[in-house]
């Protein structure tokens, strides 16, 4: 947790409980950022299921150092296809959005 943002990652379990882990990692996590005043739940990325249960895209950054120069350049070409496929996704999930649109709210 950090001063206005709860973050929830990953965890397992050994057994099959139906709707676990949308109870514990988006319910309840919602629940309690609201209790105590956060202003944001970070559920982490990826995940077209979190659109319907009130989380919304956003795009995310990463920074690695590739030291051999033909995979750092492949890596490069990859991501750089790769961020327009990510962009077009992301506006497709917003047009799924639980929430209204230009109601003057931020996001």
């Amino acid at each position: 947790m950090g001063d206005d943002t709860l973050y929830g990652r990953n965890w397992g379990s050994a057994g099959d409980y139906p709707f676990l882990h949308f109870e514990a990692c988006y319910y309840r996590a919602i629940e309690f950022a609201i209790e105590r005043g956060l202003k944001r739940v970070e559920a982490g990325a990826q995940g077209e299921h979190k659109v319907q249960r009130g989380y919304l895209p956003v795009t995310t950054h990463s920074a690695h150092y590739i030291a051999d120069p033909g995979l750092r350049r492949a890596v490069a070409d990859f991501v750089e296809r790769e961020r327009a496929g990510a962009a077009a996704d992301i506006e497709t999930l917003m047009a799924e959005s639980p929430y209204r649109q230009g109601d003057g709210g931020s996001e």
